[in-house]
C-alpha cells in the first residue's frame, strides 16, 4: 500500500467495511447492485476516499478503502450508508416492501489493515468473486 497525503498529513489508513441490508434480504442484485456500486464510488470520490476493492453481494457489501485521517471510520461508513440508502430507495421504491423504510441495518463491521493484511483482504475479495457461495 502506498502512503497518501493531504495538505497536512501523510497517511496509510486502510479500512475494510462490511454491511447488510435490513433482514439480510438478497436485494443487491442486477440494476440495484450496479447503481449501488456507482453511488459508493461517487460518494467516496466526493470525500477523497480511495476505493481499493468493492464487492457487492446479494445480501452484503464489502468495501476496502484508504481514507484521510479526517474521517473516523464511523463517520465514513455512516456517510456511505446514508447516501446510498437515500438514492437507492428513490430509484427502486419497490425495495421498501422487502427492507422497510430503511435499506441498511444500523450495524456494520470495520477492520483496519496495514500493508501485509491489505493483500490478504484483496485475495479474499477475489475469492468471493470466483465463488460467492463459499463464504456464506
Amino acid at each position: 500500500m502506498k502512503t497518501r497525503k493531504t495538505r497536512y498529513a501523510h497517511y496509510n489508513i486502510n479500512s475494510h467495511f462490511v454491511w447488510i441490508p435490513k433482514y439480510r434480504r438478497k436485494v443487491l442484485t442486477g440494476a440495484v447492485a450496479d447503481e449501488l456500486e456507482r453511488l459508493i464510488r461517487k460518494v467516496c470520490g466526493e470525500m477523497e476516499v480511495e476505493v481499493l476493492s468493492l464487492s457487492v453481494q446479494p445480501d452484503h457489501v464489502h468495501l476496502f478503502v484508504s481514507a484521510p485521517p479526517r474521517y473516523a471510520p464511523a463517520v465514513l461508513i455512516n456517510a456511505i450508508k446514508g447516501y446510498t440508502s437515500r438514492y437507492i430507495r428513490q430509484k427502486f421504491p419497490e425495495l421498501e416492501a422487502q427492507t422497510g423504510p430503511r435499506l441498511w441495518t444500523r450495524t456494520y463491521y470495520v477492520g483496519t489493515a496495514g500493508t501485509v493484511s491489505a493483500e490478504t483482504i484483496r485475495r479474499y475479495f477475489a475469492a468471493i468473486l470466483k465463488n460467492p457461495r463459499m463464504f456464506r
